[in-house]
Parts: structure tokens; sequence; C-alpha cells
């Protein structure tokens, strides 16, 4: 998959992004509302080893693909986005996203994940989309109502590997509802679905 915006390229993560991933990951703060920590080199190759490996399961099996966020104009890797399944509540998938600390207030995010929802919508064909985000991320609960999400429920009950999603907000974006905002965008000229390159 290769998909074009305005101003961004998403694509699958290559070899040679390894080291610029890294970086990325390496400022605390853009870690401030995920569930992980900075890590050293050797366990984010891991993880970085696996993100790649994940582009060989089909849509039809639970997923979990992350992909690299490039300027059009420079190239460079300024975040990543994906949409993987929701393990406590299979199968139903989230949207998810991280751009770099230099990087923000730039509008990157809504335009990164404005894409990967059509192309979750259009080309995987699912019907809707979760995102959850901590009460005080304001900027991603933000980016969530500006790509039409609308506020389900505040987590609560969940135990295990979950118990540190309780009290964040989870966001559902329907297929419908996704499409009228495009129509509303296109209206105003505002824009439109992104081209969607193999």
């Amino acid at each position: 998959m290769r998909l074009e915006t305005e101003r961004l390229i998403i694509r699958p993560y290559i070899e040679s992004d390894l080291k610029a991933s890294f970086e990325l990951m390496q400022n605390p703060e853009v870690l401030s509302f995920m569930h992980m920590e900075v890590m050293p080199l050797h366990e984010y190759e891991g993880l970085f080893r696996w993100l790649m490996f994940s582009y060989h399961t089909p849509f039809e099996l639970p997923f979990k693909y992350s992909f690299a966020v490039c300027s059009r104009a420079t190239g460079g890797l300024v975040g990543w986005c994906g949409a993987g399944v929701l393990d406590f509540s299979a199968p139903d998938v989230e949207l998810y996203y991280l751009i770099g600390r230099e990087h923000w207030g730039r509008g990157y995010a809504t335009e990164a994940a404005a894409a990967l929802a059509g192309y979750a919508f259009d080309v995987i064909g699912l019907e809707q989309l979760y995102a959850k985000a901590d009460p005080r991320n304001t900027a991603s609960i933000g980016v969530f109502r500006k790509l039409g999400f609308r506020p389900e429920r505040e987590l609560a009950g969940l135990t295990g590997d979950y118990e540190e999603c309780n009290g964040e907000l989870l966001h559902v974006l329907t297929k419908a509802r996704f499409a009228e905002r495009l129509s509303v965008e296109n209206e105003h000229g505002l824009g439109g679905r992104p081209s969607v390159g193999e």
C-alpha cells in the first residue's frame, strides 16, 4: 500500500527506516499518553522487525499494521500511523498514530489519520473504526472529532495487560459518517480521499 496526501506519504516500513524510526521514539514526551516507554536500540529492533513481519497478516485474520508517515517535501520520517485489532474488544479495529515532537502543531496527525481511515474503510473493508485516548490528551481527541469520531464510553473494568487503559475515552467512527465528512469537505473545497497506490 501507498497513500499520498497533500503533504504526506504513508507506506510500509522498509529496512532503512530503522534508525529514523528508533530516533522518533526516543523522546519521552511523544510517549506521554501511550502505554510504552523509551526502549534501547536492541529492544526496538525486535519491535521493528515484528512491525515489518505483520504486513504478511491478511485482512481476514486479526492484524496490527503500522506504517511510516513521511514528508512529501523531504522524504523524511515524521511519524507513524496504523490500524489493528483492539485486543480487549476483538474483532473491533482501532486507529493509532504518533507524530514526532518537532512536527507537532502542523496538522500531520489529522492528515495521516484521515488517509488511513479511508484505507481502512475502502480497502480493508471495515464498517467502523475505533480510537482511544487519555482524556488529558486533548490534541488526539481533537483529531478524532475532526475525522468524525464520536465518544462511545469511558473504558472501565479492564484487567491484566489492558488495565492501564481504564479511564481512557473510546471513540467510534462509522464508514457512513466518514463518507459524510468527506462529502462536506468536498463541497467546501477542503480536499477528499488521498490517492492510493500499490
